[in-house]
């Protein structure tokens, strides 16, 4: 199997990582929780792309923004990744097809909107071979935060309905009160922690 240098360099074209990167994918593949807390245009992307191409299965990326997953989406698949995205754009024929891909493990990345799991789609899932959840945004999942969405508050409970699998969070704006919401909220299991420079 590749390391994550390898991929780096190989995927990507990166010839280092940038801070955090690497110590949040470490953490992800050995099998912790973890949330990263990260300036935008810190590469948080890759702290989860990268284990997609190092995990049998199929790493779930919840995310609150259609416009921006579809962008991740173009850009994963032009790069050569397994990628799709399940929302309510999606027609029903082609959501079909992508779920019976998700189950047969066939993907590595799935993007979802957080309200996409109030509906079946939830049960659907937990027989699939999912890997890893990413929750991004998840400062949205916090009353006290400034973006806060109600459908991430749903989303207690879903690591442990997907094996416990690990869970990685990631914002780029959150004070420890935020912090300690999102790792509650989330029922992350003593989370590793990366905190940007800026981190208040």
């Amino acid at each position: 199997m590749p390391t994550p240098h390898e991929v780096l360099r190989g995927t990507f074209g990166y010839q280092e990582f940038r801070p955090g990167q690497e110590k949040i994918i470490q953490s992800v593949l050995s099998g912790r929780d973890c949330i990263g807390i990260m300036p935008t245009g810190a590469g948080k992307s890759l702290t989860f792309q990268i284990p997609a191409r190092l995990l049998n299965g199929t790493v779930l990326v919840i995310s609150p923004l259609i416009s921006l997953m579809k962008d991740q989406v173009d850009a994963l698949v032009s790069n050569g990744f397994r990628a799709t995205l399940i929302n309510s754009t999606v027609e029903f024929e082609e959501r079909r097809r992508r779920l019976s891909e998700l189950r047969q493990g066939r993907l590595e990345l799935v993007y979802l909107a957080p309200e996409a799991l109030e509906g079946t789609l939830r049960d659907i899932i937990k027989d699939c071979p999912i890997r890893l959840l990413v929750v991004d945004e998840a400062h949205c999942i916090s009353q006290w935060g400034h973006d806060f969405r109600p459908a991430y508050r749903k989303l207690l409970g879903l690591k442990a309905e997907l094996g416990n699998i690990p869970l990685l969070a990631l914002t780029a704006t959150a004070t420890r009160q935020v912090t300690a919401d999102i790792i509650e909220q989330l029922g992350m299991t003593e989370p590793d922690k990366y905190l940007g420079s800026f981190f208040r």
